[in-house]
């Protein structure tokens, strides 16, 4: 039995003979970015053939339900829901709220206010998230009935939708965080800038007279986590958009001047100028009734006091 047990003992301490702890594992860590991070290269499509903010006069509006026979607004009545594309990742204007699960915001208000007028009941909508590249392609291929998502007015985009009257204005500014060297659109030569791909954003970068390299991504939501990140130096967007971003990251501070403003409209399919009366209509509605009032102060009251709702231009 001894020896039985001094051979394991051997053998034992044969195995373990020659060999050493395992080398320490050495991993650099990855900095994650965005989905679709991406370089512009060039400035997007732009023209100014146009008074892009200018709209057709809206008519009486029908009683919810009552919509005129062969209307657009018919057809929508029919189908027991409006299709409203809007955003999710925009805090103020379009965002999910974390506690209700629900999609909240000042375009969300509107687009319930548009709901309310066909059928008299905010709830009978049907919100469909969409990324800003992808509100001209939901509307041309009827995915959505109408887009409520910071979509701004602009001749390019005119040649293939239909605008409502404005309902909000905004000016492009920038996002840095506190203590960056950046300070204003002159500081931003050889900088890293992030917008959204598909907003209008971009093209006054380009038009900037320093060179600037402009990132795009998919939401606002990854420009943040870009600059929280550092892959990015800035992010240059709609004042409001920024407000809500620097609502979510107290470390950052918006600097400068306005770049350029900006008119949101509600987009419509083209060829439906009965459906951009009936929205015309609602807007204006709400301008005079006190809604949109009282939408800007529960929604937008952070921004400071309320702005007057802008004054339509309507082309008959």
């Amino acid at each position: 039995m001894r020896a039985a047990l001094a051979a394991v003992c051997l053998l034992i301490a044969g195995c373990g003979a020659g060999t050493s702890a395992p080398e320490p594992l050495s991993a650099t860590a990855v900095k994650p970015v965005p989905h679709e991070f991406t370089e512009i290269t060039a400035p997007p499509q732009s023209a100014s053939d146009c008074d892009a903010e200018v709209t057709l006069r809206p008519g009486a509006l029908p009683s919810p339900g009552a919509m005129p026979s062969g209307s657009a607004m018919a057809a929508i009545v029919a189908n027991g829901r409006v299709r409203i594309g809007v955003d999710q990742d925009t805090y103020l204007f379009g965002f999910r709220n974390p506690a209700t699960g629900q999609l909240e915001g000042f375009d969300i208000d509107i687009a319930r206010e548009i709901a309310r007028a066909l059928f008299g009941d905010p709830d009978k909508i049907e919100l469909r998230s969409v990324t800003a590249a992808e509100r001209m392609t939901s509307l041309r291929e009827k995915e959505v009935d109408l887009i409520v998502h910071t979509f701004s007015a602009t001749c390019e985009r005119r040649r293939e939708i239909d605008f409502s009257a404005v309902y909000y204005r905004a000016t492009q500014r920038i996002l840095v965080p506190k203590g960056s060297t950046i300070r204003s659109k002159d500081d931003l030569g050889g900088k890293r800038v992030c917008v959204v791909k598909g907003a209008t954003s971009a093209a006054r970068l380009f038009s900037l007279p320093v060179e600037v390299t402009v990132i795009g991504v998919t939401n606002w939501t990854d420009c943040l986590a870009a600059l929280q990140q550092g892959d990015v130096d800035a992010i240059s967007s709609d004042d409001t958009i920024l407000l809500g971003l620097k609502a979510q990251d107290r470390n950052l501070e918006m600097v400068g001047d306005s770049i350029g403003s900006e008119a949101y409209v509600v987009g419509v399919a083209k060829d439906t100028p009965d459906l951009v009366r009936f929205v015309n209509g609602v807007l204006e509605r709400i301008r005079v009734d006190g809604t949109w009032q009282r939408i800007y102060n529960e929604r937008l009251g952070v921004l400071g006091p309320a702005q007057a709702p802008p004054a339509p231009r309507y082309s008959d």
